[in-house]
C-alpha cells in the first residue's frame, strides 16, 4: 500500500493515482470546545485517526493505494456560535463537498472515502455521497471517525461518546495533541433540566430547544475525569476500524 498527500502529487501522479486508489478526504470543523480545548478539536482529531490507520495500512502489503486529501477545516456549527465558530450553512457545506466530489472524479478518481470528525457535518456529509453516486460512476463511501470500530476497546462509555468537549473528546486529545489543551481540564457543573439534544424524551426522537447550547456552557458532559491513557487506547481503536473499513471498503470495489 503506498500512502500519498495530493497535495504533494503532480498532476499526472493524481490522474494514475486515481486509476488504482482511493481518495480520501476528512473533514471537520472551528467551533467552542468549552473552556480548554481549542476551536480545531474536531479537525485535529479526525486526522489523527486518519493519519494513524493509513499508517497501519502502510504495513500490510495488500492494502490500497489512498490519496489522503487536505482537510476541510470548516464544517456545519450555527449551533456554536453562540461562543465562537466559523461556520457553513448546510448549503453550502454541501454544496462544497458537491464540488470537491466532483473535482475528484473529474480528475480521475474513481473511489472515494469522506471521513469526519463533527457531528453537525454527518447529515450533509452521508447525503453529498448519495448525490454522488446518482450522478457519476463512482464507489463512494463515508464515515464519522466516532462510529467506525474495530471492536477491541470501545472506551466503556457509549453514553458519552462522543459527546462535545466531554470526556470522550477531552480524552482523545489528551492523547493526540496535549499541548493544546488547557489545564486544569474544569469539571462540568450539572444543568437541570438537562438538554434535550444529549437526552431526548423518548428513544428514537431528535429534539432540539432554543437555547439550550448556550445553557450548558458548550459541553455535553464532565470532562475532568478524562485521561490521556484512555485516549490513546481510544484513538488506536478507531484508527484500526478505519483501517479495517478502508480495507472492506477496497475489497468490495475493486
Amino acid at each position: 500500500m503506498s500512502q500519498l498527500r495530493l497535495n504533494q502529487l503532480t498532476w499526472r501522479e493524481v490522474r494514475q493515482a486515481g486509476e488504482r486508489g482511493i481518495a480520501l478526504l476528512p473533514i471537520g470543523s472551528q467551533e467552542q470546545h468549552s473552556s480548554h480545548l481549542p476551536m480545531g478539536t474536531d479537525t485535529l482529531l479526525v486526522e489523527a485517526v486518519v493519519d494513524r490507520a493509513l499508517d497501519l495500512l502502510a504495513q500490510e502489503a495488500s492494502g490500497p493505494d489512498v490519496v489522503r486529501l487536505p482537510a476541510l477545516p470548516f464544517g456545519h456549527s450555527p449551533h456554536h456560535l453562540f461562543a465562537a465558530a466559523v461556520s457553513l450553512s448546510a448549503a453550502t457545506l454541501g454544496a462544497v463537498l458537491d464540488d470537491v466530489l466532483d473535482s475528484l472524479v473529474t480528475s480521475g478518481h474513481h473511489r472515494i472515502m469522506v471521513v469526519n470528525g463533527h457531528g453537525g457535518n454527518d447529515e450533509i456529509m452521508r447525503l453529498a455521497v448519495k448525490r454522488l453516486a446518482l450522478r457519476a460512476e463512482v464507489s463512494v463511501a463515508a464515515c464519522s471517525y466516532w462510529t467506525i470500530t474495530s471492536g477491541d476497546d470501545d472506551g466503556g462509555r457509549p453514553d458519552v461518546t462522543p459527546g462535545h468537549a466531554g470526556w470522550f473528546e477531552t480524552s482523545l486529545m489528551l492523547a493526540a495533541r496535549p499541548d493544546l489543551v488547557r489545564r486544569p481540564v474544569p469539571a462540568r457543573t450539572p444543568v437541570v433540566p438537562p438538554p434535550l439534544f444529549d437526552q431526548p424524551p423518548y428513544p428514537g426522537l431528535t429534539v432540539e430547544r432554543h437555547g439550550e447550547w448556550a445553557r450548558v456552557g458548550g459541553s455535553t458532559d464532565d470532562p475532568s475525569g478524562a485521561d490521556a491513557a484512555r485516549g490513546r487506547a481510544l484513538l488506536d481503536d478507531r484508527a484500526r476500524g478505519l483501517a479495517r473499513a478502508i480495507q472492506a471498503f477496497h475489497a468490495a470495489t475493486r
